[in-house]
């Protein structure tokens, strides 16, 4: 099999020499070409490349979840097309590792890589969901570029503290949990609408869902992990169905209390409930408009403010080896 490995220099967990042992390992089995990304969105433009040249049969990101989703959006550039694309893989070397972690790969890098030499093997491998957002037409947003998502997005609260985090970052602090519990902490003291939020949640034939403060959109489950803890914040979510979607429509100190203990205690079966609550599931279409321009972050990267974002769950959409 031909195979590109994308490889992150800086990914976060993962030292020159375990990428040397990782690579000398896949090209033991795997007709393999290795090329290392200089900058954001080269990754991107590698795998769009391999997903047109006709000869590369698998793309192997090494790095964390920033990386699988430019590799993502570089392979769907022309759009989905499960049975003519590249296959994708996932060796984890980030902070947080969502997507690999949510498609069973262990969270060590060399572990995984051996987890997935042995489902390539076996021929291993599953076609999933994902996730789109574009721009609303006739919005203030509606020539935003189409943008592709594994596990999952946020307009409002949580992009706020993801903003802050990689902000964090560019100053040289590592990105640990304590860093993400600080960030949450200095978002809800500097959150403007947390008693009366300005997202509504349309979608077609239904009544729209007013007043949210925070909107999470969710792919898979769980949504994110804290150390190795998941964390279910829409626990039916699947890369099996479309998009479900967690959104609060109070964030007071006694309703942060209440969804965060629900957070930290949620499991595949019990995600966060309550009058200030919403849930939805399996949303094949629908939009997120806001009366103030909100932070909007997709699979853990901070891409600004947004008022209006459309959401298309696209099953089937990628295969992956896992």
């Amino acid at each position: 099999m031909r195979a590109l490995l994308v490889v992150n220099p800086v990914a976060t967990t993962t030292s020159l020499r375990t990428r040397e042992v990782i690579t000398h390992a896949l090209a033991s089995d795997l007709k393999l070409d290795v090329a290392t990304t200089e900058s954001r969105g080269h990754a991107r433009e590698l795998a769009r490349l391999a997903a047109q040249n006709g000869e590369t049969e698998l793309v192997i990101g090494l790095g964390g979840d920033g990386t699988v989703n430019e590799i993502v959006n570089g392979l769907l550039h022309d759009g989905p097309d499960p049975e003519r694309l590249p296959r994708l893989a996932v060796v984890p070397g980030g902070s947080t590792n969502v997507f690999a972690r949510a498609l069973g790969l262990p969270n060590d890098a060399v572990e995984a890589t051996g987890a997935l030499l042995n489902a390539i093997e076996t021929r291993s491998e599953r076609t999933i969901g994902l996730g789109l957002a574009s721009g609303v037409p006739g919005s203030d947003d509606a020539g935003v570029r189409p943008r592709w998502f594994t596990f999952c997005a946020g307009l409002g609260f949580d992009a706020g503290v993801v903003g802050r985090v990689e902000q964090q970052r560019e100053r040289g602090k590592r990105s640990t949990h304590a860093l993400y519990v600080r960030q949450v902490m200095r978002q809800f003291l500097k959150e403007q609408h947390r008693s009366q939020g300005t997202i509504t949640l349309e979608r077609e034939g239904e009544q729209p869902v007013e007043d949210l403060v925070l909107s999470i959109v969710c792919n898979t489950s769980p949504w994110t992990f804290l150390g190795n803890k998941p964390v279910y914040a829409t626990p039916q979510a699947s890369f099996d169905t479309a998009l479900d979607v967690l959104g609060l429509s109070r964030l007071t100190p006694l309703a942060v209390s209440r969804y965060g203990t629900q957070l930290l205690t949620s499991s595949p079966k019990r995600g966060p409930r309550g009058r200030h609550a919403v849930t939805l599931h399996d949303l094949m279409d629908f939009t997120l408009h806001s009366q103030a321009p909100l932070p909007f972050q997709m699979d853990g990267d901070h891409l600004g403010v947004r008022s209006s974002v459309k959401f298309t769950g696209v099953r089937r959409a990628l295969r992956v080896i896992a």
